[in-house]
């Protein structure tokens, strides 16, 4: 994970200062990559500890298609409150915790009307990676330009792209447009290694590269504190995720068919979420 933090470092370091939406500004670079070999460790961040449940759990309503905040509050998950709020909800005209179209229906319904026609990209992709696996068409998008105003936050993490090697190892390459490299890019990066690694075993497959390819990478200025506390930590060795055999099904995983051995983190450090 030294990569991670050669990012972080050079957002600190070199990262133009700008005012942003929220109010609270930006230290920010443009362009930026990271490569992860899954099969030398599970990427989770060890100079800070992450609460690997909420990764889990947000990943598993994600792939359900989920979009209702109370999905995740019954599961003792409240990553998404500050977007579930009665408040933001209004600006919309839904009920609270209702967060619209966001990951979940775009991955699952994608472009679909309340007369239905929804394109389910995720099965599809699947489909596509087991009847057709060199092709360079296993893209999901998060990013439907038609919706991105019905929400309170448009996608972040907004194109992936699967990739099958010579070797049969699955590959994923993330295009994230907007990344807050504190909180929310660690996050992102065990995410997507993990649905890398449930997307390889669901179509028979090795595994191989998670990249994570960013457009706007920025650090909020009250979180610089916290950058370099985070900093000053040496990595730990890498843990290792381990998925229930027994699932072949990717829509048939849950929490307990998923576990990580031998993390031993630093202690976690709080920052302010920006909303």
């Amino acid at each position: 994970m030294r990569a991670y933090l050669d990012l972080l470092r050079c957002v600190l370091d070199k990262g133009e200062r700008r005012s942003d939406r929220t109010g609270i500004g930006t230290l920010g670079i443009f362009g930026a990559q990271l490569r992860f070999d899954l099969r030398q460790g599970f990427p989770l961040l060890t100079t800070k500890k992450i609460h690997l449940r909420s990764v889990i759990v947000e990943l598993l309503w994600f792939i359900a298609g989920k979009t209702d905040n109370q999905w995740l509050n019954e599961r003792n998950v409240t990553i998404w409150d500050e977007w579930a709020t009665a408040d933001q909800c209004a600006k919309f005209g839904r009920p609270p915790g209702d967060l619209g179209p966001i990951y979940g229906h775009q991955w699952r319904n994608f472009g679909a009307t309340p007369n239905g026609g929804g394109r389910d990209q995720l099965a599809a992709v699947i489909d596509s990676i087991k009847r057709n696996p060199f092709s360079r068409r296993h893209i999901v998008t998060s990013w439907n330009p038609l919706e991105i105003d019905a929400v309170a936050l448009p996608p972040c993490h907004t194109l992936f792209q699967f990739h099958v090697s010579a070797d049969m190892r699955l590959n994923c390459q993330l295009y994230q447009r907007s990344a807050d490299i504190f909180l929310g890019v660690p996050f992102n990066i065990a995410s997507y290694a993990l649905l890398t690694q449930m997307v390889a075993q669901a179509t028979g497959l090795s595994v191989g590269d998670f990249v994570h390819t960013f457009g706007d990478v920025h650090l909020y200025t009250n979180h610089m504190e916290q950058a370099a506390i985070q900093l000053a930590r040496e990595p730990r060795e890498l843990p290792t995720l381990h998925l229930n055999p027994q699932v072949r099904d990717l829509f048939a995983f849950c929490d307990k068919d998923i576990t990580v051995e031998n993390y031993n983190p630093h202690p976690a450090i709080k920052a302010p979420v920006a909303v």
